[in-house]
């Protein structure tokens, strides 16, 4: 049974091809199968930023799935941050 000690937090930026072509919603649809808590959002400089919730495990399959990206993506780049969760999040949404 996970606690809320067992919860981590990661920031990714993803950079490539990840804007118009469907990353926003397949990085929620895969962070809510995982069941995750976050946000991600198109950044002005053509990336994606995403920030999750959940246990170091799930969190690790995430990054992976976000490597891969949805089928017209070209992920080139996914710089990630580990960290412990700050406010909780309780649902995985799309920002902006």
């Amino acid at each position: 049974m996970n606690t809320p000690q067992d919860k981590k937090e990661i920031e990714c930026i993803i950079t490539g091809r990840v804007q118009l072509v469907m990353f926003r919603d397949f990085a929620t649809r895969r962070g809510r199968r995982l069941h995750l808590a976050g946000t991600v959002q198109n950044l002005p400089d053509g990336s994606v930023l995403v920030v999750a919730q959940g246990t170091e495990d799930k969190l690790a399959k995430f990054i992976e799935l976000l490597k891969k990206g949805p089928i017209l993506s070209e992920v080139e780049k996914v710089q990630v941050a580990w960290r412990e969760p700050g406010a909780a999040l309780a649902d995985f949404k799309i920002l902006n």
